[in-house]
């Protein structure tokens, strides 16, 4: 399970007769030309590595059964930070989301939903810590409460095109009555109701992405850590579509002189926060392509406040119902599986995808935000702890409000072949990032 570089890559056996692949080096752009590797994967965040780890072994599985392992490329991973893992992957909540905010057309939906029971089978099957912990949502005013009641309307009736299933099999919801949260949860203030998510959990997402890692090496994929993309050719003949002879991907090592050119027969595009400068790199330095402005990502940063005092004790997570007018689901309560408590995301838009410093600054309006469920947090036992930042395909809104964020994009994209782009894969990207992987596969091995 030791992750290679990609300066190491030259020490890995001849693969298609091709020598190593340090050197710089120019490629044929025939369509039957040999790649250094099947695959290539950008970004190496748990939806990069769950996308990598099913691409492996379906690459894997297929050496095998016609007898050709020896001989078959790997699959690469390309990560820009010295390990995975490091950006939105890594500065989150860690909560297995139900799938409930999205609509019914949404592929956040259908992701979230297939992904949510897929990690929670892998953590089984894998030893991953995890736990079920359950979700409420609170409501404090009548406009509250009819959120909450269009939740559990849109749960009852939604059944992601499968007519066989039972009521609340997909999402699971319950109404607390005021009784039983005074009893479970004294503490809670919810002075308009109660909604609860059964199938709402969290997971050690350090021990998902270590894992995925494991399994992906064991599969016979490289990792290049530390290995920025600095720019991408697509290769094909006169004529053809743009892709169509593999792909050329220039990288350079971080500390190498010179960069490194690799080929691979398909490339993936899982870059997070980075993923529209790759999508540029491509659409904007080839002219046989499709005509298309450059994309923009937007930068959304939520700040997590610590919580030093053992009391008030609460057992589940906690969220306020959802306002339409603010970005995000609120500051809400989550806990680690240790059973401490934390707070956050907030919501501010950022212009700098580097800045993680939490903003001691947003504090006070936290404390706000929480007293509003937890009248009785000690204030004082708040500290801003850290801060993660979400690629958004919108901007704010002209009014200050924020647009209703746009569905995922994950897509073969048009007008080339072997490119698949992952765009905005933000919140619940963690949740949905085996059913991602699951669906990029299939759309790698159906072209």
């Amino acid at each position: 399970m030791n992750s290679r570089s990609l300066s190491k890559l030259t020490q890995l056996p001849c693969r298609r007769g091709l020598a190593g692949v340090g050197a710089l080096r120019s490629f044929s752009v025939s369509a039957s030309r040999s790649a250094d590797f099947t695959h290539a994967v950008i970004g190496g965040g748990v939806v990069g590595l769950a996308v990598a780890r099913a691409l492996a072994e379906r690459a894997s599985a297929a050496s095998l059964s016609s007898s050709a392992s020896a001989s078959a490329s790997p699959v690469l991973l390309l990560e820009r930070h010295s390990d995975v893992g490091t950006e939105t992957s890594s500065r989150n909540s860690e909560v297995i989301h139900a799938g409930l905010y999205y609509g019914a057309e949404s592929l956040k939906t259908q992701v979230c939903i297939r992904g949510r029971q897929l990690l929670y089978d892998f953590c089984e099957q894998y030893g991953v810590g995890h736990r079920r912990t359950g979700k409420w949502i609170v409501a404090q005013t009548p406009n509250q409460r009819n959120a909450l009641e269009k939740i559990y309307a849109f749960a009852q009736s939604y059944r992601g095109g499968r007519v066989d299933l039972q009521e609340d099999e997909v999402l699971p919801l319950r109404w607390v009555t005021a009784d039983e949260a005074k009893r479970r949860e004294p503490a809670i203030r919810a002075e308009a109701g109660v909604l609860e998510s059964l199938a709402t959990g969290i997971v050690d997402s350090h021990g998902l992405m270590q894992t995925l890692l494991g399994l992906f090496e064991d599969a016979g994929g490289v990792l290049a850590s530390g290995s920025p993309v600095v720019g991408i050719t697509p290769l094909g003949g006169v004529g053809d579509a743009p892709g169509s002879g593999g792909w050329q991907l220039h990288v350079k090592p971080v500390g190498a002189a010179e960069e490194t050119v690799v080929t691979a027969e398909t490339i993936v595009n899982a870059a997070g926060l980075g993923a529209a400068a790759v999508h540029n790199m491509i659409t904007q330095g080839d002219t046989a392509g499709p005509a298309s402005p450059p994309m923009q990502l937007y930068y959304a940063k939520g700040n997590y406040f610590s919580y030093s005092s053992s009391q008030p004790r609460v057992s589940t997570l906690v969220y306020p119902a959802p306002d339409p007018g603010v970005g995000g689901l609120g500051t809400h309560l989550t806990l680690d599986l240790a059973g401490r408590i934390r707070f956050g995301p907030d919501f501010e838009w950022v212009t700098d995808p580097t800045d993680l410093a939490a903003n001691a600054a947003r504090l006070p309006s936290a404390i706000e935000a929480i007293k509003a469920y937890l009248p009785g947090i000690d204030a004082g036992a708040l500290q801003p702890d850290y801060a993660g930042i979400r690629p958004k395909l919108l901007p704010p809104g002209g009014d200050g409000k924020h647009k209703k964020d746009p569905d995922f994009i994950v897509r073969s994209e048009p007008g080339y072949k072997g490119w698949v782009n992952l765009l905005g894969i933000e919140s619940p990207g963690l949740t949905s990032s085996l059913a991602i992987g699951e669906m990029v596969e299939k759309l790698v091995y159906s072209r």
